[in-house]
């Protein structure tokens, strides 16, 4: 099968790549099982998955080039022509779109003064709607570079990738502060996060998400009176044991 015409990388690039790719493939008993963490390694010297890029996959891992395309398009966090230093993703699925999400997007377009998966003329932005990212009990979401930023509004939205334009350290709602797109794709290849406190700064389910678990435990809720928990369910045909189940009874 022909190969994708693409030119080699500089020989002290590619020697680095390689030394990378190895320590890569290395974590898997299968070595194709390494195609996505290459893409994200690739991806982290350019910026976004290039037809060198796409070769260079390919060659690390016999496969044709025709494979690893298929796998770069078919997935979302990998960008086939270049793009800003933050990748900003508003959320317009069903639930964040009616809480604000399509307003956010419509005044980031306005104010950043560019469309859905265009970048800004100083390189730093680029905007994009997005679908669902399991973050429903923080709608309206706004994502950076795959990091989360709850319960936006479009004037929080705009101080945000005003923030970010301006070269100032931010923070997600979980986690640590940001790191460049490029930086992100190298985390993601599965090297270790060098930004200070990432590891302390990891995030962990917040009150939102635990409100129906709390509720289902006959907990109350921070805020609410007696009369929002939930009993527990008595013996009946779908629970017939009743609350005094146990495991293997």
């Amino acid at each position: 099968m022909p190969e994708l015409p693409a030119p080699d990388y500089p020989a002290e690039i590619r020697a680095r790549l390689e030394a990378d790719a190895k320590e890569v493939i290395a974590r898997y008993p299968d070595s194709r099982s390494a195609l996505l963490p290459l893409l994200h390694l690739v991806q982290a010297e350019e910026g976004h998955v290039t037809r060198t890029g796409i070769r260079f996959c390919a060659g690390q891992l016999g496969l044709t080039t025709a494979e690893v395309t298929a796998v770069s398009t078919f997935y979302s966090m990998y960008r086939r022509r270049a793009g800003g230093d933050y990748q900003v993703g508003v959320c317009t699925n069903t639930l964040c779109a009616v809480m604000g999400g399509d307003a956010i997007f419509e005044e980031l377009k306005e104010h950043l003064g560019v469309g859905n998966d265009e970048t800004t003329e100083d390189g730093a932005i680029t905007l994009e709607h997005i679908e669902c990212n399991a973050a429903c009990d923080f709608a309206p979401v706004v994502m950076v570079n795959w990091e989360f930023f709850d319960n936006q509004t479009p004037e929080s939205a705009k101080r945000l990738v005003d923030d970010l334009r301006a070269g100032r350290t931010v923070a997600p709602t979980r986690g640590a502060p940001l790191c460049t797109y490029k930086e992100t794709a190298r985390v993601l290849a599965g090297f270790p996060d060098q930004r200070p406190g990432a590891v302390e700064a990891t995030g962990s389910a917040g009150a939102a998400s635990l409100a129906g678990l709390r509720l289902a435990k006959g907990e109350a809720l921070p805020g609410r009176g007696a009369d929002h928990v939930i009993a527990p369910r008595t013996a009946g045909p779908d629970n017939p044991a009743g609350p005094a189940a146990k495991e293997g009874e």
